[in-house]
């Protein structure tokens, strides 16, 4: 059949129709601003970045020469699990509408996402974007507390399980509308949420897992832990300044604070050592910068600059003293306890003091004051911590039914690389 020909009449309904006038009460329908989104989609990113080749290089760096491998495989293997289980039901059960302890179902596989988010500019998509990235850099700090013994296959099936059973509670608590945030418990970008409960989660599996049988010896390569390190840092700003929810001063604030407190921590770290006559080390110059940023993070968009590297300042000093206390009894090699559970508790007691508007804080909503304040932020920390530490009990020991955690003395003496993977992360030849 011939198609018809087109000609000028039939613009005349469409056009007519546009130039008509519009009602008064018509409804304008909102739409995503790009450039928030594309914001969210870069924080998204830079946290990734963080997560995987920047925690991954600095455990590979901390573990045994034959064992580099397997720990760079467990924070790759732990990051595509706990995405799939993300999608699945850990974001539904944060942010769908729920109760004060849980959400709902409204989100499950990530269906009925909204065009915008409420009471953003932003997509739904990419908040889901945005916050699997913070879950799966939980999950990977998590599970560098126990490179060097324990087995990749075990760490893949453990890390879904502590996200539902750890991270999916706290982050409801905290930033889901939760009991926790009805106290009115402060956590601008994870400082409690993120870091405190991973590094709380860290010192019990820790304990579970027991010491290395080569003892708590140093990594076998400080520079590629460093170069980690450094990645971390750089992709922390993505998760200071994604919290501000779209390209605004909040988020060049947030960086610029987070990148002050890391400067203070790194800086405090190294002093201190030379203080107590020992070497200004480099990897402990980074693991300063890392307590800095584990601490800024409750508060990053809140404090002054001063007091942003205060934070810093203070949180390298009580982590440097955790990690000298804690180094002999705790098999942790990557510090994750000293640095991200002891880092991020210091940040989220020391809110309430520098967001007070005599320091440059941008001060407190309604009638709280400090006492008030700070009795909210000790209760959200003792219920944090105790919850991190006996779910992840409970998620190691379930896991452990099916597989054992550690690989065999004989694996671990010879390198878990060609136990686990019949690979190694150098040529020896």
């Amino acid at each position: 059949m011939k198609k018809p020909a087109f000609s000028k009449r039939h613009l005349i309904l469409p056009v007519a129709a546009l130039l008509a006038p519009q009602p008064a009460h018509a409804q304008v329908i909102a739409v995503a601003d790009s450039g928030d989104t594309a914001w969210m989609m870069l924080c998204a990113m830079l946290v990734l970045l963080a997560a995987l080749p920047g925690l991954a290089l600095r455990l590979a760096g901390l573990s045994s020469v034959r064992s580099a491998l397997s720990a760079v495989a467990g924070n790759m293997g732990v990051a595509a699990s706990v995405s799939l289980v993300w999608a699945i039901a850990a974001y539904s059960l944060i942010y769908a509408p729920g109760d004060a302890w849980l959400g709902g179902s409204g989100n499950l596989l990530l269906s009925n996402l909204a065009a915008l988010r409420d009471s953003m500019t932003v997509p739904e998509s990419a908040f889901v974007l945005f916050q699997m990235s913070l879950a799966i850099l939980a999950a990977c700090v998590v599970g560098g507390a126990v490179v060097d013994r324990a087995r990749t296959g075990w760490m893949i099936l453990f890390a879904p399980l502590w996200l539902l059973l750890v991270y999916v509670p706290t982050a409801h608590w905290i930033w889901g509308g939760g009991w926790l945030a009805g106290l009115g418990v402060m956590d601008f970008a994870g400082g409690l949420t993120v870091h405190l409960c991973a590094g709380f989660s860290a010192i019990s599996l820790s304990l579970i897992a027991g010491r290395r049988a080569s003892g708590t010896a140093s990594g076998h390569a400080p520079a590629l832990s460093m170069a980690g390190g450094a990645l971390i840092w750089l992709g922390s700003a993505g998760s200071v300044g994604g919290w501000a929810l779209g390209a605004t001063d909040d988020a060049a604030t947030a960086i610029l604070n987070g990148h002050f407190a890391a400067c203070a921590g790194a800086l405090g770290w190294m002093v201190l050592d030379k203080a107590l006559g020992r070497r200004g080390t480099a990897t402990g110059a980074i693991s300063g910068a890392l307590a800095g940023l584990a601490a800024i993070a409750a508060s990053a968009a809140l404090v002054s600059t001063g007091g942003a590297m205060l934070i810093g300042l203070a949180a390298a000093v009580i982590c440097r003293g955790v990690s000298g206390l804690m180094g002999k009894s705790v098999d942790d090699p990557a510090h994750i306890f000293a640095l991200h559970g002891i880092g991020g508790l210091a940040g989220v007691l020391l809110l309430p003091v520098f967001v007070l508007p005599v320091l440059g804080g941008v001060g407190f909503e309604g009638a709280v004051d400090l006492s008030g304040a700070m009795l909210s932020q000790v209760i959200g920390v003792i219920v944090v911590a105790l919850w991190s530490m006996a779910g992840t009990a409970i998620a190691a020991l379930l896991i452990s039914v099916v597989l054992p955690l550690r690989v065999s003395p004989e694996e671990e003496e010879n390198g878990l690389d060609t136990a686990l993977h019949g690979e190694q992360a150098w040529d020896f030849r």
